[in-house]
């Protein structure tokens, strides 16, 4: 895969798709979570190139969100499972998903559904503090412990939360109207 850099920027979701940016990537981890764990199943579900998918699952492995456990010896073969840090992509990919039902199939082709009860789950934005659900016209964005003060950020972002502690409206937020 080309390597990307985001150089100068710094910013979480720039750095997360180095790791899961390109397609087959997240199909590869859409399929792990389904249960799919050696080579060959994942070539067969995805119907990708040998050696595409030799790269993708090498990279998802160096970046911890794969381990490769050998469950035969002779000859030897190899699984593939989630870490806890391919599991924390579960929400992502039920929002993807979520995006892709509504606005680009007719119909859902899968649920995602609650073990316990068997209702529909979905993927949703809550207040940690006060547990409320956050449509999009209640979200801010505003510079957490790890941006850099000299950095103006993206276009339209916004500055330093002030004396008060309050974040500006910043490109988190739909423009008002």
């Amino acid at each position: 895969m080309p390597e990307r850099a985001y150089d100068g920027q710094v910013c979480s979701v720039a750095r997360t798709l180095e790791v899961v940016g390109e397609r087959w990537t997240l199909l590869i981890v859409r399929d792990a979570f389904l249960g799919v764990r050696r080579f060959e199943d994942f070539q067969r579900s995805l119907g990708v190139a040998r050696n595409v998918l030799s790269s993708r699952l090498q990279l998802l492995v160096e970046h911890g969100l794969l381990e490769r456990r050998r469950y035969q010896e002779h000859p030897e073969r190899y699984e593939y499972r989630l870490t806890a840090s391919g599991r924390d992509l579960q929400v992502t990919l039920v929002a993807l998903m979520e995006w892709g039902d509504r606005h680009r199939s007719e119909q859902p082709p899968r649920l995602v559904g609650h073990r316990g009860c068997g209702g529909q789950a979905r993927a949703v934005l809550v207040c940690e503090d006060c547990g409320e659900e956050l449509p999009p016209g209640r979200v801010e964005s505003r510079p957490g412990p790890g941006a850099r003060l000299s950095d103006p950020g993206p276009e339209g972002a916004a500055p330093p939360a002030g004396a008060g502690g309050r974040a500006q409206p910043s490109d988190m937020s739909p423009p008002p109207g």
